[in-house]
């Protein structure tokens, strides 16, 4: 009989967690001493998580970022993040940074992008998926047609999202 083995993992660095009040809802920020892990609405009526004494340095610098972003004065972050998800999540995810402040793009686009033009669906999908919101510009994706389409946050929040670049973009 053949043994399952074992893997040896490193454990997961502590998780804090630290929500930013937005104009368009709680947004909870997670990560770790190293980077943030996750930025995601979160509509529960939960109690707000304050700074701590123990907040890492990454998170207060996400938030102020945030802060930042919907004041206009932001339009790119620079806090460390990491993606968690398969390689074409990841490559999905890049291509989604590529598309500036201010501007849409589409699937198809980002299937383009990425290599895999037949892979529109799956660019959905993985788009779907994103756990940095804002941050990894999922909002500024949009129809072929040029319509709004699907938005974890909901297309309320999409469309404030984008007006609110086309507010504050540098021509």
């Amino acid at each position: 009989m053949k043994s399952a083995g074992t893997r040896n993992l490193s454990p997961r660095p502590a998780l804090y967690t630290l929500d930013y009040e937005s104009l368009v809802g709680v947004l909870e920020i997670a990560g770790s001493d190293e980077a943030v892990y996750s930025i995601l609405f979160n509509d529960e009526d939960a109690a707000v998580n304050v700074q701590r004494e123990d907040t890492p340095n990454v998170l207060l610098d996400c938030y102020e970022q945030l802060d930042e972003y919907f004041k206009g004065k932001r339009h790119e972050f620079t806090f460390p993040y990491i993606f968690e998800g398969t390689a074409f999540q990841k490559d999905v995810w890049n291509a989604l940074t590529t598309i500036s402040y201010g501007k849409t793009g589409s699937y198809k686009d980002i299937a383009v992008a990425i290599g895999n033009e037949k892979a529109i669906r799956a660019v959905g999908s993985a788009n779907g998926r994103n756990k940095l919101s804002i941050v990894i510009p999922c909002h500024r994706i949009i129809g072929s047609n040029g319509k709004l389409t699907g938005y974890a946050g909901g297309l309320w929040r999409k469309e404030w999202l984008l007006q609110h670049e086309n507010t504050f973009k540098k021509e």
